[in-house]
């Protein structure tokens, strides 16, 4: 069977196209590269070993498939609040070397700005490779690939997958009972009204979720969900690439973690 290569699916947080060679890798491969750069960056507070990191993975970002305008965008917050933490790093961190900022209560010195500014970077290189990794992964590959390689329960995991591709049907149809009974004029009026409104309509709601979700368990008994010897139309399988990448991250990780132990940087959070 061919494998499957999608295009750009416009419904997600962050517009994916699916055939460059590292969104179609195996999503467990992809957890795994995160969780290895994210490792590599949590170990220590250093600029060297959280900047190779970081470097590596907005190098990934093209290769990922991701529309970087569109990244940059709807995950405005991420720089942002790097840069609160850094900023709090900054006044609150111990005060060592020459000063910079002076204002009253307001003291930045050489110390305590590197502190803030490795901060500053180790956030958004734990934040950004889970972040693009995770977008990339199609939520259908990933339960095929918990159930076929981690031998998950099937029921379980397709019963997640199911809630939370059903999750945005719930808020289209809250929009399409308070757009239907505002047009008839029940949700206006006095406060009490609208209150009780607001009440029938998430009734409403749960009734057609309940619908939904009982048309769902029959088609998934009707599929033979949960009973042995069940065969899967989509195989999930490792490829090359996987390895490339899985094989890229780690020699990332331990060039991070021994540059800033051959440059003098390290800085572990456990001490020592």
């Amino acid at each position: 069977m061919s494998e499957r290569t999608p295009v750009a699916d416009p419904g997600q947080l962050i517009p994916v196209v699916r055939t460059t060679a590292v969104a179609r890798c195996n999503p467990l491969t992809k957890i795994t590269v995160a969780l290895v750069l994210m490792v590599a960056a949590l170990l220590s507070i250093d600029l060297v070993s959280a900047g190779i990191v970081l470097a590596f993975s907005l190098v990934l970002l093209p290769a990922s498939g991701l529309d970087p305008v569109q990244a940059l965008k709807r995950l405005w917050f991420l720089p942002a609040g790097a840069l609160l933490a850094a900023w709090g790093t900054a006044i609150l961190a111990e005060k060592t070397g020459a000063v910079l900022v002076e204002l009253g209560p307001l003291l930045i010195t050489t110390g305590s700005a590197s502190v803030a500014a490795a901060i500053f970077v180790r956030a958004l290189a734990l934040a950004i490779p889970l972040v693009v990794l995770a977008s990339t992964i199609d939520p259908r590959d990933l339960a095929d690939a918990l159930i076929q390689h981690l031998r998950l329960p099937e029921t379980l995991v397709v019963s997640v997958l199911a809630a939370g591709r059903l999750l945005g049907l719930l808020v289209v149809d809250w929009q399409t009972l308070s757009m239907a009974r505002r047009a008839r004029g029940v949700a206006d009026g006095s406060p009490l009204q609208r209150a009780s409104s607001l009440v029938a309509g998430i009734f409403a709601l749960l009734v057609q979720a309940i619908r939904r979700g009982t048309r769902m368990a029959m088609a998934m008994e009707g599929r033979a969900f949960g009973r042995p010897g069940r065969t899967w139309r989509r195989r999930s399988a490792f490829h090359p690439r996987d390895l490339v990448l899985l094989g890229s991250a780690v020699l990332v990780g331990v060039a991070a973690i021994a540059s800033a132990l051959v440059l003098g940087t390290w800085n572990p959070i456990l001490g020592g």
